[in-house]
């Protein structure tokens, strides 16, 4: 074996500019194969880590508008939710693991000597810690929080910095609305976010416990739900639930606003999916061109070669000898030089990493130990491939011909 790999290093290193040309070819194919991976896993990575911090196992709710006539009401009515909206749902459909509710009010000012923000949202704990809130400082609000109606609130950094200058500082300050004291509890961070958070149960009592909510969410348990058309059937069953409670038509979809991030995450991942498949087209249709190469190489090589073949075969070679050898050193071509592909590819993407990531729709885009083998095994059925016809071309040399044309 050792001499075999020998004699295969001497025959490449005959015509070391034929030998660079084809190998860039090579290179560069995997290169831009690597590239092209680590954007799509990036897209991945970044589709994942939205849709954890968006909780894509849930279904939210808003009140609107009727556009239909239904059972002697005009079109054209305001649907507003209740919390036994919310509570008739919980028992209604096996599905459903949680509703929590939210309560928006946006003319409420919280001031400190110096500056005020407006608006807060009453939230459950969930609502505050959902993935993609960053703490700061401090806590997320608690079921302490709710149990006793504690008048605290959670900040976005920036409208931390507004009232206390440093979000670090903010932690047990006080704040001053609706003639009561507030105090900070936690402050964080979000790429987009400035909501100002209270616990929901100090905001419902603060509305007078009417029961009316500005949006709830229904949290799906795992599994109830795998393809986009088990989604979409999730969707009619709160909206006929809702219509039956609120005395609108079950058909019409501006009654109540309906957001499915279950449905979303199942489109996307398939979106996702063929967008890797597109990639790894792309690429191997790049790699294609080296691949093309890597054979004309081997033709020529076998041609020029006939003479030492045939006296090969005269000594006693036999024809898988020289098929294996030829297809190895095909195989050689396209490793060594693929390799240095995805060397310099994962380079380049460790370069463009940082600013990448920084992006919304991109996490950490690179290859992983598992795709480094997956083009690992390319290259080498490509090297295979590359170098079959021209070994069967060998493996057809006839000694007596081949001596007698020299």
């Amino acid at each position: 074996m050792f001499d075999m790999l020998r004699e295969i290093g001497q025959t490449l290193s005959h015509n070391k500019l034929r030998l660079a040309l084809t190998g860039f070819a090579v290179a560069w194919g995997i290169f831009m194969l690597i590239i092209l991976l680590s954007l799509a896993n990036g897209l991945v990575n970044g589709f994942s880590r939205n849709m954890v911090g968006t909780q894509s196992n849930t279904i939210s709710v808003w009140g609107g508008m009727t556009a239909k006539p239904w059972k002697g009401y005009k079109e054209g009515r305001a649907v507003t939710l209740h919390e036994s909206d919310m509570k008739a749902i919980a028992q209604e459909h096996g599905f459903v693991d949680e509703v929590v509710a939210k309560v928006e009010n946006d003319t409420v000012r919280f001031s400190t000597l110096t500056d005020q923000i407006t608006g807060f949202t009453g939230v459950f704990p969930s609502g505050a810690d959902d993935g993609r809130n960053v703490l700061v400082a401090g806590r997320f609000i608690n079921n302490k929080d709710m149990e006793t109606h504690a008048k605290v609130v959670m900040l976005e950094e920036s409208k931390a910095r507004l009232l206390f200058g440093d979000s670090s500082k903010a932690v047990g300050q006080r704040l001053r609305a609706m003639n009561l004291d507030w105090q900070v509890v936690g402050v964080y961070s979000h790429r987009w976010r400035e909501t100002t958070f209270v616990p929901y149960s100090t905001a419902a009592f603060l509305a007078g416990n009417s029961g009316e909510v500005s949006q709830f969410d229904v949290q799906v348990k795992p599994g109830a739900a795998e393809t986009e058309e088990e989604g979409n059937e999730l969707d009619e069953n709160l909206r006929t639930t809702l219509a039956q409670r609120n005395n609108f038509d079950p058909t019409d979809n501006s009654a109540v606003w309906i957001w499915n991030r279950l449905s979303d995450r199942i489109q996307s991942q398939g979106v996702m999916n063929i967008l890797v498949i597109m990639m790894w087209t792309i690429g191997i249709l790049t790699l294609l061109s080296g691949i093309v190469g890597v054979s004309n190489i081997m033709f020529v090589s076998v041609r020029e070669r006939t003479h030492e073949i045939g006296i090969r075969r005269a000594i006693g070679a036999r024809r898988r000898n020289i098929l294996s050898q030829v297809i190895l050193e095909s195989v050689c071509i396209t490793t060594i030089f693929g390799y240095i592909g995805i060397v310099l590819g994962t380079l380049v993407m460790g370069l463009l990493s940082p600013m990448l990531s920084s992006m919304e729709m991109f996490d950490n885009p690179s290859v992983n130990l598992t795709t480094t083998f997956e083009v690992t095994v390319v290259l080498i059925i490509a090297g295979g491939l590359a170098g079959l016809f021209p070994a069967l071309k060998a493996t057809k040399v006839k000694p007596v011909e081949a001596l007698r044309d020299e």
